[in-house]
């Protein structure tokens, strides 16, 4: 609290009688507060602050009165102190009290909260977590030498900790604006935070503020939810409570930082003008998330197009209800896969072991009027084909790859059906991008679908080798495998080395196995290029690792053929760890091993290019209860027969 003293004759003579008598002071001011005294709180210390005089103002003395309001707010208790010690000073001082009221920088009350990030958890789709690191402290170093940009970075601390002040009771006016006098106190204002590399290259980050906070009180017990607020945070101390803001700022600060050095702020602000156009649009409820996202996908974020999304997620409803409807016979079809042994090491003409999942994924096409499209109901997707003209008459190399339109136009032109007007209609039974060979079962789907609509009576051969071409746009130096799986439908060793690149494996029974969806998309070609990149650094060790992983397939190859399941779980989970040193697993990925093996899986390991996607679980027993364990966990589960 505050006192502001006037018509002081000498100010250095008053700072000394009050000093001599600060203990008669404070102990005024806890006779006035015995409730909080008895709390072990009450006024604690004081001071007095000479402001030298200034134009035409005479010396300022101001008196400075501590007070530790323990779990309440304070503001009351403060202002009741310094009006109740007025008369006591003023005769003390032998000048008159002009002002009397608290002070909402309080900075006696300091909250400091830390984190340590390794960079691997800070990598993005195009930047490593070490890039993102150093550019999350030069950011956050601009931001504390440039005022400019203090007020930008801390507006963004005060994102997050505002919200968690009114939702507990607390006066977040005041917490701010001693939180922004507090980054003034040196010679310009200046960032809350800081950001640094330690000697181990993790990403470590701090934040020191004031915050007086309370949790208990009137105002806050009047208000049904903000009691039911506290309830929830399960508070014990007006300190917890400024530990969790502290930490919900320095987290709220990452996040925008983050953000800010990878995609641009301009997203998540984008995401909330989306929200509104889509509102606008009148778009219902139930589609109202899914439209959202396409608009911002799509870049239009304005309401014409947020009709049009809603349009087609409508025309895709109708498509799904065509499916019931449509003869078994007229679909064509294609297998999904899982891969048991050799992932990523397969690509430099190692071995691998993979399985058909059978009627993955089904295909109809039907001429029509107006435009070429693929329609695929069950991942929400309709594109347009050939949107671009020109496109046509360019060599592949030159298009946008790693794109399924891509991929399409590319099936169609070397048919000699890029000329029709066709529409593509695809029934997937597996998510996209898990691992299982979505896009290869898609690109063979498509192929027979075409033949038998034209009567080009493709062979199993051609449609293989179509399919690669495609799976090659999508996901830059496939090993082939997944096309493979997807033409034939048979359990196999592959080695794109070989001749004939696959060997048919029989099971005297079927292998009873969990796979469980990560419900993170595994996008094979970045993992494909890690891997890759890898490998260029250090060709020995990458390739002694290959042969590790090539070792294994082998020896599961025997096991296979005894059907001997506790080698098989071992030969598993050896692989799965090799395939960590590749980097290609998630924690996400991990947890879900670790729930599995827990639960009783006799192996468990990441199936497919990793990086999220899907894991697999040997169970001979109990798979209802390892999936069920899964699903818990919040994941979602097939459970499937591998056989011949």
């Amino acid at each position: 609290g505050q006192i502001l003293l006037t018509n002081v004759e000498n100010p250095s003579k008053t700072k000394q009688a009050i000093l001599q008598k600060k203990d008669e002071i404070l102990a005024l001011a806890n006779y006035l507060q015995p409730n909080m005294q008895a709390r072990g709180g009450g006024a604690i210390d004081l001071e007095v602050i000479i402001h030298p005089r200034q134009a035409n103002f005479e010396d300022l003395v101001v008196l400075h009165i501590y007070v530790d309001t323990r779990d309440a707010m304070g503001a009351n208790i403060v202002n009741t102190i310094c009006e109740g010690i007025t008369p006591l000073v003023e005769k003390i001082s032998n000048a008159k009290a002009f002002i009397r009221i608290l002070s909402n920088l309080s900075d006696r009350s300091l909250a400091k909260a830390k984190c340590i990030i390794p960079p691997n958890l800070l990598e993005g789709k195009d930047a490593t977590g070490e890039a993102i690191r150093d550019g999350i402290i030069l950011a956050n170093y601009f931001a504390s030498i440039d005022t400019y940009r203090a007020a930008t970075h801390n507006k963004g601390i005060m994102n997050g900790i505002d919200p968690l002040a009114i939702a507990t009771g607390n006066d977040w006016r005041a917490i701010e604006a001693g939180v922004h006098a507090y980054a003034s106190r040196g010679p310009f204002y200046t960032s809350l935070t800081q950001w640094y590399k330690d000697e181990n290259g993790n990403l470590v980050g701090q934040i020191e503020l004031p915050l007086k906070v309370g949790i208990v009180g009137a105002p806050l017990q009047s208000n049904p939810m903000v009691k039911l607020v506290h309830k929830i945070l399960d508070l014990k101390s007006a300190n917890e409570l400024m530990e969790l803001m502290a930490s919900v700022g320095l987290a709220q600060n990452l996040s925008a930082l983050r953000a800010l050095v990878s995609e641009g702020i301009q997203r998540g602000h984008m995401s909330l003008h989306a929200r509104s156009v889509v509102q606008a649009a009148g778009i219902p409820e139930k589609y109202f998330e899914t439209v959202i996202d396409e608009v911002i996908k799509s870049g239009e974020i304005k309401v014409w197009k947020a009709q049009e999304i809603y349009q087609k997620i409508q025309n895709i409803t109708e498509e799904m209800q065509k499916e019931k409807k449509i003869p078994e016979e007229n679909l064509s079809t294609a297998n999904g896969k899982v891969i048991l042994f050799g992932e990523h090491s397969v690509v430099y003409g190692y071995n691998a072991i993979a399985a058909p999942i059978p009627f993955a994924i089904q295909s109809i096409v039907q001429k029509v009027d107006n435009s070429s499209t693929i329609v695929i109901p069950r991942w929400g997707m309709e594109l347009d084909l050939f949107k671009d003209a020109d496109k046509k008459n360019k060599p592949i190399s030159q298009q946008e790859k790693n794109s399924m339109t891509e991929a399409i136009e590319h099936i169609l032109t070397k048919l000699g059906l890029d000329k029709e007007i066709l529409q593509i209609l695809v029934f997937s039974q597996i998510p996209r991008a898990m691992g299982l060979g979505g896009s290869a079962a898609l690109a063979v789907s498509v192929i027979r679908a075409l033949s038998k609509y034209a009567n080009l009576n493709l062979s199993d051969e051609q449609v293989n080798e179509l399919s690669f071409e495609a799976e090659t746009i999508v996901h830059g130096t496939p090993s082939g495998i997944d096309n493979t799986i997807a033409t034939y439908g048979k359990l196999l060793l592959y080695n794109k080395e070989d001749k004939p690149r696959t060997k048919p494996i029989t099971l005297s029974k079927p292998l009873p196995i969990v796979i469980g969806l990560s419900g993170q998309e595994g996008l094979t070609l970045k993992m494909v290029r890690k891997v890759r990149d890898g490998w260029e650094k250090n060709q020995r060790l990458y390739e002694s690792i290959f042969q590790e992983i090539n070792e294994i397939t082998l020896q599961a190859l025997n096991a296979l053929a005894n059907y001997d399941l506790e080698q098989i779980g071992y030969l598993m989970n050896l692989n799965h760890g090799l395939l960590n040193a590749l980097q290609v697993s998630t924690l996400t990925l991990e947890e879900m091993i670790a729930i599995a093996k827990n639960s009783g899986a006799l192996g468990a390991k990441l199936t497919g290019g990793g990086g999220g996607g899907a894991m697999i679980a040997l169970c001979p027993e109990n798979r209802e209860g390892v999936a069920k364990a899964l699903e818990n966990a919040g994941y979602q589960t097939i459970i499937a027969d591998i056989s011949n």
